[in-house]
Order: structure tokens, then sequence, then C-alpha cells
């Protein structure tokens, strides 16, 4: 079996910046991806747009060319699928990666559909495959999604929207405007200051005049078919009838995976180990890309702010030796 220079577990943005970063290196590879190309943004709200510009989206310097101030879903899906076709990205798509054991100085990547030998390991993950959960009766209901992608299955429904952040917002303003009558349950006492700045003043003028419900400090304690309970500000227990639930509670990195993997997590927030300059973790020759160097602080890594890393990492493999830098 041959041996690679690198493994590529994950062909969102930051992966295919890995494998673009490889390849301008003339360093082996092959990216492993259990969905499509960048699967996460696939899955995102059809009408998504994200807060920065088209430059700040970039990768390898490839122009990211977009008529709106800002990007949507679709522009983005658009360009990096783009680069995964015209640079000839070697990927392999709906397969998973089971297990990422090292042995002798060499990595030993199951999949499922099938194995590879590597000498260096980069994982870039992401979070968006594990929702959190709210952890009460009712919530594996068929009514009950913890993704959202567009407002119309939900026309003339009693929608139930948990969070406050970005995701919890576009879903309850789409859906209203649709003719769902929505109720936001909210554990904080305010919309989350995250959200996108042209959208707060419109979630926060419907829920003044009343056209959205909401309940700040609130905490869902269950779901059945036809309602949802919660207890309020004072703590007392309030019922809703209801026939969707779109609990938008966020997202987490498959914390067993890395620590199958070896990475050590650590702290409450159980932050992977990895060196900031390098992005090694403490297993030698893995590393670690994107937003899945932030454990549970999810905020805190973003494309715009993590494209680097492609290149630490490949510079930090040649700095190494072992492998030419044939680009020199």
């Amino acid at each position: 079996m041959e041996i690679l220079d690198i493994l590529i577990v994950g062909g969102g943005p930051i992966g295919l910046n890995c494998a673009l970063e490889a390849q301008k290196r003339h360093l082996s590879y092959v990216v492993v991806e259990k969905g499509t190309v960048v699967n996460s943004l696939y899955r995102y709200p059809l009408y998504m747009r994200f807060f920065s510009t088209a430059d700040r989206l970039e990768i390898a310097g490839i122009p990211f060319i977009c008529a709106a101030p800002k990007p949507g879903r679709q522009e983005a899906l658009e360009y990096y699928q783009g680069i995964a076709r015209q640079k000839e990205i070697n990927i392999h798509l709906y397969e998973k990666v089971m297990t990422v054991k090292k042995n002798a100085g060499i990595f030993e990547v199951k999949t499922s559909k099938s194995a590879y030998l590597a000498k260096h390991v980069i994982i870039a993950t992401g979070f968006y495959d594990i929702p959190k959960l709210m952890n009460i009766p009712g919530e594996s209901l068929p009514k009950v999604r913890h993704y959202y992608t567009e407002p119309y299955p939900y026309a003339r429904q009693k929608i139930v929207v948990v969070g406050a952040s970005n995701s919890a917002v576009d879903a309850a303003l789409e859906t209203y405007r649709k003719g769902a009558d929505v109720t936001m349950i909210i554990k904080n006492d305010c919309i989350s200051d995250s959200v996108k700045y042209w959208v707060k003043p419109d979630i926060e003028n419907r829920i003044k005049e009343g056209s959205i419900h909401a309940y700040f400090n609130a905490e869902m304690t269950e779901i059945t078919p036809d309602k949802v309970f919660f207890r309020d500000a004072e703590n007392q227990l309030q019922v809703v009838e209801n026939d969707f639930v779109l609990a938008m509670t966020g997202y987490l990195p498959d914390f067993d995976f890395l620590q199958d993997s070896g990475i050590r997590l650590e702290g409450s927030s159980q932050n992977p180990a990895y060196h900031p300059e390098t992005m090694e973790t403490n297993v030698e020759n893995l590393y670690l890309a994107g937003v899945v160097c932030g454990g549970r602080d999810t905020h805190l890594w973003f494309i715009e702010n993590s494209r680097i890393h492609a290149e630490l990492i490949i510079n930090s493999i040649l700095k190494k030796g072992g492998i030419p830098d044939a680009s020199l």
C-alpha cells in the first residue's frame, strides 16, 4: 500500500485549503470527506448569508467573485466546489473516516470504504455534524429538527424555535414570514449579540410588537407530539401547543473521534491540545485545522481566521525533514 505524505480528514474550506497547499508543495495527499465537497456549507439554510465579504473567504489566493456585498450559501458552494474541480483536488467523497491509529511512526487510517497509510494526518472536520442536545423527554420525536433549511415546510404551522443565535433568529424570521405562528424559547435574557447586525433589529422589533412570541430566561423541559413544556423566567411551568420544534442549540466537534485518535482534550471546553504555531497536536505528526480547534468554544474559529492553518501545517511538515520540498 502506498504511504501518503498527508491524509486530510474533512473536505470543507479549510480541508481544501490544506490540500491545495500540499499540492503546491508537491506532496502526495488524499482528502477523505464523509459527504459532498464542503458538506457543512451544503447543509446550511438555503438563504444563509455570511458575515464576511467574499475576499475574507478566499483560499489559496483564488479570487471569490460575488456581486452581492456578502456572499450566500449558493455562491460559496459554487466557489469551493469549483476549486475542487478546477484544481483536481484528490478527494474521496461519501467516505467516513472511522479510526486514525499510529503504528511504528505511520498512521493507519480506516474508513467506511477503504484503508490508507500516511506519514501525517490533518483533521479538519469542523463541528457541524453533532447537534448539542437538550437531553429532555421527547427530543427524539420526528417533529424535532436540529437543522433548518428553508421555511416552506412550516407555513401555517405552530413553530417553537429554541435558541437566540443566528440560526435560531433566521429560522424564526423566515418561518414567521411564511405564515407560521412562532414562539422562541431563549435561555438568556436577550437576543445574542453575535446575531448579524442587519438582522438583530428585525427580530427584536418583531418580538416587541408581538408578531413573534419570545420567552427569555426560559428552559425547555419536555416535548410531546402536540405540545412543548418549559419553565419561564419565574420558574413557572408553561405549555404551548406546537407542530414543530426547531432546536437551534448549536453543534459540537466529534470529541470521541479526536480522543480515539490520541488527541488530549483540556478543560471544561474540551479544547484539543495543539501548538498554535504549527497546529500539531500532542500526537506527533497529527495536526488540526479549522474550527475543530476550538472544542466547545465553536465561536473562536471561522473560515476567515483559520485559512492560515494550511500554510502553518505544511511548513511544519517540511521543516521536520524527511519530505523534500519539491517547490523549491
